[in-house]
């Protein structure tokens, strides 16, 4: 009795320094995805290897999504969000200028008719015409950052949604061939 249990002991060690082992050499599919398989039937590494490498194509199949492809995308996304957020910056610039010339004629305007001088009134009109157009400016730049940051989030769940659903799919198809699966 005692000799089975070495015995048994012993085999247990072996199986799991020769997983420790083949886990240093590679890294298997799923855990490229952070998705771990436990093989419920002892099935072999080169077994789960195959049932992982079928997995992976039914769910890609029936998903439309590859999450390698997926990752690219995600990076592709990222791009154009800092892409839309230095746009974004650039919302509003001169603003001040424009109101400036505008302050200006409605002052002068006002000036000549009121106290018959449009320099005077050009000038008031001019620097209320630079406040009005610096705050209609940072205004303008804060509602384009505030939208380039909603579409960035809205593209990066939609592609994590993606990925969910590929991990999902790959996870019942391996369920399916006795392994225990987590992601």
């Amino acid at each position: 009795m005692k000799r089975a249990m070495i015995l048994g002991s012993i085999l247990v060690l072996i199986a799991v320094a020769s997983v420790v082992t083949v886990g240093a050499q590679s890294k298997t599919l799923a855990s490229t995805m952070n998705i771990y398989v436990f093989p419920t039937k002892g099935q072999p590494a080169d077994q789960q290897s195959q049932d992982e490498a079928g997995c992976y194509s039914w769910a890609a199949e029936n998903t439309g999504n590859d999450p390698f492809e997926l990752a690219k995308k995600s990076e592709s996304d990222k791009q154009q969000a800092q892409q839309a957020q230095e746009q974004a910056k650039n919302v509003g610039k001169g603003a001040g200028a424009s109101s400036a010339v505008k302050g200006a004629a409605a002052g002068a305007l006002i000036g000549e008719i009121a106290s018959d001088d449009p320099g005077k009134g050009a000038a008031y009109g001019a620097a209320a015409g630079v406040i009005r157009g610096r705050r209609k400016g940072r205004a303008a730049q804060q509602s384009a950052m505030q939208q380039a940051d909603q579409q960035a989030a809205a593209a990066q769940q939609a592609t994590a949604q993606d990925l969910d659903n590929f991990k999902k799919a790959f996870s019942v198809c391996l369920e399916a061939k006795d392994y225990m699966v987590k992601f």
